[in-house]
């Protein structure tokens, strides 16, 4: 049996009647990339034949910890995936910036604080546009996304993200640029 993988995918597009590119995170499990197509499209439907990929990631290891699919437990780990979007400003620049991170952690609010150490979070602020972690601001912030609760329900009634303390420490692959999904169709990956 392939070993199953969790891939992290910022997908773009133009909507119709908007002005500017959008985009989202799509989490999902699959042995390729490619086999999360059609995944892509019912996360976005009104996204069909307009969608691309801007970056993708296999998720192998976050924060110490190796990630592994495995067949779905009931057992609740003391460590969780979470995913945080990070939004900041920057003086005289007509833009919010963001940065997304995974973060491997035992509750929402451990994973918030080790958002809040991050350079981005840091110096993408100023007096009157603070940075903050996007659909929350202030001290109770409580809009990051445990990994498992964003899959597609078809991913998560059958698997389990499984953390386990690496043996040896290592940098996922971002694979930052424009991907056509008909290349991505074909196996494309460039």
């Amino acid at each position: 049996m392939v070993d199953l993988k969790l891939f992290m995918v910022l997908l773009g597009g133009k909507p119709d009647g908007r002005h500017t590119e959008q985009h989202d995170m799509f989490f999902g499990i699959a042995k390729e990339l490619k086999d999360l197509i059609a995944d892509f499209y019912v996360f976005w439907p009104e996204m069909r034949n307009k969608m691309h990929i801007d970056c993708w990631r296999e998720v192998t290891q976050v924060d110490g910890y190796d990630i592994r699919i495995v067949p779905k437990d009931l057992h609740k780990q003391d460590v969780q995936l979470f995913f945080l979007n990070l939004g900041g400003y920057k003086p005289g620049d007509f833009e919010e910036y963001h940065y997304k991170m995974l973060v491997a952690a035992s509750e929402k609010s451990k994973a918030i604080q080790s958002a809040k150490q991050t350079t981005f979070f840091k110096h993408y602020t100023f007096d009157g546009a603070n940075s903050h972690i996007d659909d929350k601001y202030g001290i109770d912030v409580d809009d990051v996304f445990e990994i498992e609760d964003v899959l597609p329900e078809s991913m998560k009634s059958q698997y389990t993200i499984a953390l386990q303390l690496a043996t040896d420490k290592r940098e996922d692959v971002l694979h930052i640029g424009y991907l056509k999904m008909s290349k991505l169709e074909k196996g494309e990956l460039s």
